[in-house]
């Protein structure tokens, strides 16, 4: 923790030890009710999706428009539900490694030099483990929102090009 190994000559060494995967922990957490939120709204529009098809001609444009946005619905709720298996996977990586972390500053306390070196260690490893998965996390998501716009882009083609008059954005 300090550069001469005594967390006694300053008392803030544990306490800014664990700040970082607290408020880590945090952002997780927050990345995981906007992600349920997003597998809640591809719900949504798989639902009214398929009421749409039911009231349109098989065949017709407007019906294989509807049908071609059902895999891309389906492959967005896939990575928003990996995403958040490994956004919650993150948060308890990061709660652990907070935990770890005061166990470790306790060790130093006590002199425990094995223990205090040991849970260095396994925090390390937890916490490097929790900010690689947020940061896949993240570009799961990146990816996902990618699939969404391609499927606004060609539901708003085919709205101009059957519903909207005639003129310069036709």
């Amino acid at each position: 923790m300090l550069i001469d190994g005594s967390v006694l000559n300053n008392p803030f060494a544990g306490l800014s030890a664990v700040v970082a995967p607290a408020v880590l922990t945090n952002a997780s957490s927050v990345l995981c009710l906007g992600t349920a939120n997003r597998i809640a709204r591809v719900v949504d529009r798989s639902r009214v999706v398929t009421g749409e098809m039911a009231g349109l001609q098989v065949g017709s444009k407007e019906y294989q428009a509807r049908a071609d946005q059902l895999p891309r619905l389906q492959v967005r709720a896939q990575l928003l539900f990996r995403a958040l298996r490994i956004l919650y996977a993150s948060l308890g990586l990061f709660a652990a490694t907070a935990l770890i972390t005061v166990i470790g500053s306790a060790m130093e306390f006590f002199g425990w030099q094995f223990g205090f070196h040991a849970s260095a260690f396994i925090a390390m490893g937890s916490g490097t483990a929790a900010v690689t998965g947020l940061c896949y996390g993240c570009a799961l998501l990146v990816y996902e929102t990618r699939v969404a716009i391609h499927n606004l882009t060609e539901e708003a083609a085919l709205f101009r090009s059957h519903y909207a008059p005639p003129g310069p954005l036709s």
